[in-house]
Formats: C-alpha cells, structure tokens, sequence
C-alpha cells in the first residue's frame, strides 16, 4: 500500500479510496441505492488510517474554532462514531491537549447506570457530535438529541466523509455548524 508523502488530509483521502470504497450496485441504511459504498469501518480501523483520521478531524475542528481549548469532548451514535472519536482522543494526547471522548447508545441500558451516553459526563460541556460518514444526517441527529437530553452542549458536527447527500440542509436546520475532512471529489466519486 503506497500512501503519498503530502498532507496528512491528502494521505487520507488516498487510503480511504484504496481501502474503504467499494464499487458496486448497495444499497444504504437510509434505504437509497448507490453505485459505489464507502465502508469506514475499513478506515477508522486501519492501523495507519485511523491516526490520520484523528489528525485531520483534529485539525478540522481547529480550524473551524473547535479545537480542545473551545470544546471538552467529541463522539456520536455507536458504531460509526466509537473509532473516530476514539482517534481525535489519542491525537489530541500525543499533542499534550485535553479532550474526551463519549459514545452515544441507540437506547439507553436497561440496567447499571442505565445511561445513552456513556463516558465521562457530558452534562453542562461543550461537545461535537461526530460520524464516520453521512447519508441522511439521521445517526448525528440521533446523537445530538440524546447529547442535549443529557445536558451537553453540542457545538458543531463533523464527519470524515461528507457523500453530498443533503446533510449538510439537516444538520443546518438543526442550527449547528457542519463540517467534513473528505468529500466525493476527494474520494473521486463524482
């Protein structure tokens, strides 16, 4: 596997399209079909790509006034967000900063602390709510509702891929800052 010694977003974007994209007829958990389906779980849990995702995401809320200095934490719905918030936590550690991270349940547990978001508590915090890749806008949505319900603050939403599916009209309507590290022409889907 080759990755290209350019910027860390670049390096990115070439080994989520070596080792993410799937060509082919698939349909998606929003129900609509595609020619093509980016499986970031093949990203975000690659030993090479998952540092870089936590550097690009990191970076990207940096520079959109969302670095660990302006927000206490990051996460989302479970599965899709767990390894991405996961590697914004280590980048920022091996850059001496302080932020958490959190996962959000589809439900809350029936038993123990019976809580949806599970990790340090986000209540009265400044969070971004995270996803690996987007269709509908529906897992960050679901998250953002469950982070307000549990007394975050939610700032912003992020993702590592942006399919230019609508989600950025959703997330807008929920009067919250949108951001991406990739998009289709990054990823040569268009």
């Amino acid at each position: 596997m080759s990755i290209p010694n350019d910027t860390p977003r670049s390096q990115l974007a070439a080994l989520v399209r070596e080792i993410a994209v799937v060509h082919g007829q698939v349909t998606l958990s929003s129900g609509r079909t595609s020619d093509h389906y980016v499986d970031m779980r093949r990203a975000t849990l690659h030993h090479a790509a998952a540092p870089l995702i936590g550097h690009v995401m990191l970076d990207l809320l940096e520079e959109n006034g969302f670095g660990p200095e302006e927000i206490d934490a990051v996460g989302g719905l479970t599965l899709g967000a767990d390894p991405v918030a996961a590697s914004i936590l280590h980048a920022a550690a091996s850059r001496g900063l302080e932020l958490d991270a959190f996962v959000v349940r589809k439900e809350a547990k029936a038993h123990g602390m019976q809580r949806r978001v599970e990790g340090p508590d986000v209540a009265g915090r400044r969070v971004v709510a995270l996803d690996d890749t987007s269709t509908t806008g529906g897992s960050v949505l679901t998250a953002v509702e469950a982070l307000r319900e549990a007394g975050a603050e939610v700032v912003a939403a992020a993702v590592v891929v942006d399919r230019d599916t609508g989600v950025r009209e959703r997330i807008a309507e929920a009067a919250l800052p949108y951001l991406f590290a990739l998009d289709k022409a990054d990823l040569q889907l268009d």
